[in-house]
């Protein structure tokens, strides 16, 4: 029985007798290149989640943009309304329309 123990190796010198072998690094390789997929992985969908909540504020900017200058377009056609300009030229510089015996007509 001595002779099969001898024999037999034992279960706790095993890594200590692993040579390098081409399948082994192959192993290597691949477990390095799926671990590199993998981070690649995680990095990407960080990144996209990072830009879609930006363009999320860029979208909200965008419609408080869209607002802001239809308010202006309105405030803008009301300040230039012909009869407010008609009142003001009126009120403040004190015009008015010419009357008919006031008029010239002068042809080239």
């Amino acid at each position: 029985m001595a002779q099969g123990r001898d024999a037999t190796p034992s279960s706790f010198a095993w890594p200590l007798r692993l040579r390098p072998t081409l399948g082994l690094a192959l192993n290597a390789v691949l477990l390095a290149a799926c671990l590199g997929a993998a981070l690649a992985v995680i990095a990407t969908s960080h990144q996209t989640r990072v830009q879609y909540a930006q363009l999320q504020a860029l979208e909200r900017e965008h419609q408080q943009l869209q607002t802001e200058w239809s308010q202006l377009l309105l405030e803008e056609s009301a300040w230039s309304s012909p009869s407010r300009i008609e009142r003001l030229a009126s009120d403040r510089l004190e015009m008015r329309l010419p009357g008919i015996d006031e008029v010239e007509v002068i042809r080239p």
